[in-house]
């Protein structure tokens, strides 16, 4: 019999100068997933709302198709519409931009999300060791990069320590089994001490004799309900991010037949795919995904924008062009593109506002099964 427990309050979460209602982030979705509809709702219901960088530029106004070389620039002006979008309909809540180290205009999007507006900036697909001089000029920006274990963390820590005198404003944590899109490989997962809780243990206690520091811990794959919010909370972490859950919401900026997919979507769907990246990523099956992994020919393996310091598409010939199947069923190819997502699925079943959501992660109350 299902019945209704009763649970403490959420604690609010403090990053650098700046703090939210609710302990909860966000997550990045590209290529335009999660974009100022999706962030400004989250920032005005009390979490951390933030924006994919990743591919902005692809369906603006400000990108020439016949002038590959404009895609950058696109990007960094479609970042900044986005930022402004976000704002208008969030005027005091806060709004971070997410950007991937391994892109080739990693610096300049870090430059461009401090200028015009993001309280955070946080990155992913690498280490962001001279992000602090990218962000000089800004220093109530907070900084937030995503680790997948203790070695990175203390690298980033002692590297930003050396150079610029400062230490990340908090670090968001990669549970690798669960996590959706590029992901950290997982063999040592069976071995103690890389258990999500272990690593949430041993970088606490590292942070803290290493560098005398205490800082938000939070942890990102497999949240999606209250209870998880309270499990993650209850073994040390500070906050949660949550993306796929955010994908099924109204405000979701990815189009309906891409929401419908995620939300008629069971644990069987989830497969890990090749990406140019060279790193596995978790999915949902489609016919695109199945040619992925199977290596057979894809609709579209031309470099369309030279985007990454490295990728196997237009280096080698290999996989596919990463920000072509993503935005293509971001506009609604269901089959034909690539549908990142967690491992953990089908938490609702119908499309709900972002604000019933958030009233969902954080009542006082939840439903015990």
């Amino acid at each position: 019999m299902k019945k209704s427990i009763a649970v403490p309050s959420l604690p609010p979460l403090k990053i650098g100068k700046h703090q939210v209602s609710h302990p909860i982030i966000q997550g990045a979705m590209a290529v335009r997933v999660s974009g100022a509809k999706l962030a400004g709702a989250v920032a005005n219901a009390g979490g951390v709302g933030v924006i994919a960088s990743l591919g902005l530029g692809l369906d603006s106004p400000h990108f020439n198709k016949r002038q590959r070389k404009s895609f950058f620039t696109a990007n960094r002006l479609a970042l900044i519409d986005e930022l402004a979008q976000a704002r208008s309909i969030s005027n005091h809540g806060v709004i971070g931009v997410n950007i991937l180290v391994a892109t080739k205009d990693y610096p300049q999007l870090a430059q461009t999300a401090a200028a015009h507006g993001a309280n955070l900036i946080i990155t992913g697909a690498g280490l962001p060791l001279s992000l602090p001089e990218y962000t000089a000029d800004y220093p109530d920006v907070a900084l937030v990069p995503t680790v997948s274990n203790v070695e990175s963390a203390e690298l980033i820590c002692q590297t930003w320590q050396d150079k610029y005198n400062r230490f990340p404003d908090a670090l968001i944590i990669e549970n690798c089994q669960l996590v959706g899109g590029h992901f950290t490989q997982c063999e040592q997962l069976g071995m103690e001490g890389f258990a999500i809780e272990s690593v949430i243990s041993q970088l606490r206690v590292s942070l803290a004799a290493k560098f005398a520091i205490h800082i938000p811990l939070i942890v990102t794959g497999g949240v999606g309900d209250r209870h998880d919010v309270n499990q993650m909370l209850a073994i040390g972490a500070d906050g949660v991010q949550i993306g796929s859950r955010f994908i099924t919401t109204v405000e979701c900026d990815a189009e309906e037949s891409y929401k419908q997919a995620h939300l008629q979507a069971s644990a069987a769907d989830i497969v890990t795919v090749p990406s140019p990246l060279g790193k596995p990523s978790r999915a949902l099956r489609n016919q695109f995904t199945e040619k992925a992994i199977l290596g057979s020919p894809i609709l579209e393996r031309r470099c369309i924008a030279n985007c990454l310091e490295h990728c196997l598409c237009r280096d080698a010939g290999k996989t596919y062009c990463l920000l072509q199947a993503l935005a293509q069923a971001a506009r609604g190819d269901i089959e034909q593109g690539l549908m990142f997502s967690g491992a953990n699925i089908q938490y609702t079943e119908q499309i709900i506002t972002v604000a019933e959501l958030m009233r969902e992660l954080t009542a006082s109350e939840f439903i015990n099964n």
